[in-house]
């Protein structure tokens, strides 16, 4: 069975229209069940939409301690915390093209880490913090690279005529998950990280953008679905070993109805965040893998998304 008994169904998604929890309802609930992982300590990075441009904030697992990191001109887009959490990456437009950004949490130690590669988007440190994944543009097609943390012998690892897109490390930093429209719809893929052996997750449901390993390297987690109407799903890596990846039905579908994206787990890997527009515009929500649980972390006038969990703050 893919996920235990008790596992999220679209009726108990419903909850997410009704009821939006406190910081501290979410903080005391969570913390009687699992003591080793707190939301209140744990790190969400995320973009915010303030005073007009696209700009990365930093709150807790808990909606709390919310702080804007960013105010240059340009788009700042696609933050990720480091393994230790005491890094931000993100692409920014501010030196003219996007390029790859990192700074501490505190939005200080700002070091410019491509330089000309072509526009470059959706990076993420690897899990012993010694590389860094992303998506570059070149010829209007991107495809993913790596390099060194400190930006030095960035490469590329695919070469295919359709995008590939928002890759992830899987835990142990073998594999880079990541989004290809090679097939025409999008399809969730899985390849060793030098570049070889890719292999689809998920068999043509129009999969877009970022995805997420759980903790354990067993689950992936995406958005997929029609335009406006995206919903948040798991399915088991090991759908990678089946030829053409899985089919829909064997997937579990977390959301139902909010145009949700972004999602990513809590390093527990019994929490997912994501962005909904069940609020209106994007906000920040989260939700337990179970679906018990599911709480709004942020009510701004603005819009909020493309989170991205990190461990407790050093």
């Amino acid at each position: 069975q893919f996920l235990p008994s008790g596992s999220v169904t679209s009726a108990s998604v419903q909850t997410l229209e009704t009821y939006t929890a406190s910081t501290a309802g979410v903080t005391t609930l969570f913390a009687s069940a699992t003591p080793s992982f707190s939301l209140s300590k744990s790190q969400i990075v995320y973009v915010c939409y303030i005073q007009g441009s696209d700009e990365i904030c930093l709150m807790r697992g808990d909606g709390s301690d919310i702080r804007q990191l960013t105010s240059a001109p340009g788009t700042d887009w696609y933050p990720s915390l480091s393994p230790d959490g005491s890094t931000i990456v993100f692409s920014s437009q501010r030196s003219g093209n996007f390029e790859i950004f990192k700074m501490d949490t505190e939005g200080n130690q700002l070091v410019q880490l491509t330089h000309g590669i072509g526009n470059a988007f959706a990076p993420e440190i690897s899990p012993e913090g010694t590389r860094i994944v992303f998506a570059a543009s070149v010829n209007d097609v991107q495809n993913i690279w790596v390099m060194g943390v400190d930006g030095a012998s960035a490469h590329q690892l695919t070469f295919l005529q359709r995008d590939a897109i928002d890759p992830s490390w899987s835990p142990d930093g073998l594999y880079i998950s990541f989004t290809s429209s090679i097939r025409g719809s999008g399809d969730l893929m899985i390849m060793s990280a030098d570049g070889s052996n890719v292999r689809r997750v998920t068999d043509e449901i129009n999969v877009e953008g970022r995805n997420d390993w759980s903790p354990d390297g067993r689950l992936l987690t995406f958005y997929a679905g029609p335009r406006g109407d995206k919903d948040i799903y798991i399915v088991e890596a090991a759908c990678a070993s089946q030829i053409g990846g899985c089919q829909l039905a064997q997937m579990n579908k977390l959301t139902d109805g909010g145009n949700n994206k972004g999602p990513a787990f809590s390093s527990d890997g019994e929490w997912i965040t994501f962005a909904s527009q069940l609020a209106g515009f994007n906000q920040i929500f989260i939700i337990q893998l179970n679906g018990t649980q599911i709480y709004q972390l942020t009510d701004a006038p603005y819009a909020n998304w493309q989170p991205r969990w990190g461990v407790d703050s050093p």
